[in-house]
């Protein structure tokens, strides 16, 4: 007796796929330039400051400096989020990654979803099902309208009926 093998599934076909992230504007070799600037700034300051007995200054524009760096890296840092949008005929699956690597994953019945941006396009928010997901928070207002209204057309071409006649070929 010979088995006939049985044919894969097919892959769901894929309407839409995006990949946010938070933009940053400054570059890692620009905030090099920044840091090296800001330093020969506190020095043209500080050192005759430090010259006229002024001292404490010094450590102050150093304190600046830190803070500078540190808070420029936690930028950084931040923008290695990152979300990730697929949909498929059956669901759109939102894949996210924190800043510190940890993924998470949502899936949200494709039929069923509904994109709603709240507010002056503050949330983009997708409901299915009883199940709502806020996506895109990093992005700017104008980000987050761009990408809804691109789900949104996704899915009415998805959603569209296509009839294949022989009158077509």
């Amino acid at each position: 007796m010979t088995e006939t093998p049985v044919p894969a599934a097919e892959a769901p076909a894929v309407h839409f796929a995006t990949s946010l992230v938070p933009h940053r504007s400054l570059s890692p070799q620009g905030f090099r330039w920044l840091i090296w600037a800001a330093i020969a700034a506190n020095l043209a300051i500080g050192l005759p400051m430090l010259i006229l007995g002024a001292w404490p200054v010094m450590g102050f524009m150093g304190l600046d400096i830190w803070l500078l760096w540190f808070l420029f890296k936690r930028s950084y840092l931040d923008a290695r989020r990152s979300e990730t949008l697929v949909l498929t005929d059956r669901e759109l699956i939102i894949d996210r990654v924190a800043p510190d690597g940890e993924r998470e994953q949502h899936r949200l019945d494709a039929y069923w979803l509904r994109v709603e941006l709240l507010g002056e396009a503050e949330r983009l928010v997708l409901t299915s099902r009883g199940n709502r997901t806020v996506i895109g928070r990093f992005l700017a207002p104008a980000e987050r309208e761009r990408v809804a209204d691109q789900l949104k057309a996704a899915l009415a071409e998805m959603r569209a009926p296509r009839y294949e006649h022989e009158w077509d070929e």
